[in-house]
C-alpha cells in the first residue's frame, strides 16, 4: 500500500508493480493524482495551470531524466524568473546583469566581485538572517531584493529569523540569467498530469482517490508493507507535538490580454506588494497554439504559517522541529513494515527530481531486496 499519489508515491507503486510484479494499492485523500505537482486545462481558456505553484522539472541525475522520459516527452522550457522593485525589473537569480541594472553602470565580472565583497564586509559575525544575507550580498542588494521578499514569505522581519534560513544566495558574475545550473530541463509535453497518469497506468495499480489512509491504516499496517508519504507528525498523531510549515494561498484570475507580463513568473521583492509572486501559466507552453490570443491566466501567490488542516508546502525547520523530527524517526524506526518518504513524510522541501530520486533509492536499497528475500523488512524509518 502506498499512501499518497505524488512523484514519490508513483515512483515506488510503478517499479513495484513493472518490476516485481506486485498489487499496489495508491491511496489518496484529494480528488485527483498528482499531489502538488497537478495540472488542469483552465475551463475558460482552456490555457494548462499548475494548481499549487509554477513546477519546473529539471535535474542533473541521468538515471531520474531517463525514469522519466519513460512516461513523457519534455519541451525546450528554460526556466527564467524576474523581480520587479520600486518599479524597476531585474533578472533573477542576481547575475552580472542584475548587478549593471541596479547600480546603474558598466561592470566586469571583477569589479563586481570586488563591488559585492567591499559591500558584504560590513557583517562578519552572522547573528539573524538579516545579517547572514548582508554578508553574502551585501546590503543595497539584499534590501532590494531579499529584505522585502523574505519577510513576506515568512511573515517576520529577517532580523527576528535565524541565519542559517539563508545558507547562500547565489550570484552569477556572468550575464547568464538561467534559474537552474542543472544538466536537464523542461517541461512535460502534454502537463503534468499526463506524465503522472502514465506512471500509474499499470493492471497490478489501483489508485483510489478521496480516501484517507488513516481510514484504512488498522486493516494495513502489519498485514502488507506500506510507503507513507502524508505528514510524518500525523501519522503519529502529533505524539511529539506539530512540525512548523509555511503553506501557500493562491489567487487565479483570467485577464482579457494576450499577454499580462510578457514572463512565466515575475516576484514582487516590494513589502508593501502583498503577494510574492505572479504566474502567468501561457508563457511555459509558448508551442501550444491553441491558446486564446486574446486571454491569459495569471496566478497570485501569498505566502503564511500553515494551520494542521493547510497543505504544507516548506519546512520551517527550527531548532525546536528538529528536536521533534528526530523523536519522530525514533518513532518511525520502530514502526513494523512502514517505510516514510516524499516531502511530508521526510520532513524535507523536495523538488520533483528529488522526490524521484529517493523513492527510486527506497526501490532499491528497501523494497526490492525485501520482497526478493535478500533481507527482510520490518521496521521502516525515515531516511535523512
Amino acid at each position: 500500500m502506498v499512501a499518497g499519489a505524488g512523484f514519490f508515491g508513483l515512483t515506488v507503486a510503478e517499479r513495484c508493480a513493472a518490476e516485481l510484479g506486485l498489487r499496489v494499492l495508491v491511496l489518496d485523500r484529494r480528488g485527483h493524482i498528482g499531489g502538488n505537482a497537478y495540472s488542469e486545462a483552465e475551463p475558460e481558456t482552456g490555457i494548462e495551470v499548475h494548481r499549487y505553484g509554477a513546477h519546473l522539472f529539471h535535474t542533473s541525475n541521468e538515471r531520474v531524466w531517463e525514469y522519466a522520459n519513460r512516461f513523457t516527452a519534455f519541451t525546450g522550457y528554460r526556466h527564467r524568473v524576474y523581480s520587479t522593485f520600486k518599479n524597476r525589473v531585474y533578472s533573477m537569480p542576481i547575475n552580472l546583469g542584475t548587478i549593471c541594472e541596479f547600480f546603474g553602470r558598466a561592470f566586469t565580472p571583477d569589479e563586481a566581485r570586488a563591488l559585492i565583497a567591499g559591500q558584504a564586509a560590513e557583517v562578519t559575525a552572522p547573528a539573524n538572517l538579516e545579517e547572514k544575507a548582508i554578508s553574502l550580498i551585501g546590503r543595497p542588494l539584499y534590501e532590494a531584493f531579499i529584505r522585502g521578499y523574505t519577510a513576506k514569505q515568512w511573515q517576520t522581519d529577517p532580523r527576528e529569523l535565524p541565519a542559517e534560513v539563508i545558507t547562500r544566495l547565489p550570484v552569477r558574475y556572468t550575464f547568464d540569467n538561467r534559474y537552474f545550473n542543472d544538466t536537464y530541463e523542461g517541461l512535460p509535453v502534454d502537463g503534468y498530469t499526463a506524465w503522472l497518469e502514465r506512471m500509474a497506468d499499470h493492471p497490478r495499480i489501483e489508485v483510489r482517490l478521496g480516501t484517507d489512509f488513516f481510514d484504512l491504516r488498522d486493516d494495513a499496517v502489519g498485514s502488507v508493507p506500506v510507503v507513507y508519504t502524508g505528514p510524518l507528525d500525523r501519522y503519529f498523531d502529533y505524539a511529539e507535538g506539530e512540525l512548523g510549515w509555511r503553506t501557500l494561498d493562491f489567487e487565479m484570475e483570467v485577464k482579457p490580454t494576450g499577454d499580462f507580463q510578457g514572463t512565466p513568473v515575475m516576484n514582487y521583492a516590494d513589502e508593501d506588494v502583498p503577494y510574492t509572486r505572479i504566474h502567468e501559466f501561457r508563457h511555459f507552453h509558448p508551442e501550444r497554439d491553441h491558446y486564446p490570443p486574446d486571454r491569459t491566466v495569471i496566478m497570485r501567490e501569498y505566502s503564511r504559517a500553515a494551520a494542521r488542516d493547510d497543505e504544507p508546502y516548506y519546512p520551517v525547520n527550527t531548532a525546536a522541529d528538529r528536536a521533534r523530527l528526530l523523536a519522530y524517526r525514533d518513532l518511525a524506526a520502530r514502526e513494523d513494515g512502514v517505510l516514510f518518504g516524499g516531502r511530508l513524510g521526510t520532513y524535507q522541501y523536495l523538488d520533483m527530481h528529488m522526490a524521484i530520486a529517493s523513492a527510486l533509492s527506497m526501490f532499491d536499497n528497501k523494497l526490492r531486496p525485501h520482497f526478493a528475500g535478500v533481507s527482510r523488512q520490518t521496521s521502516g524509518g525515515v531516511d535523512e
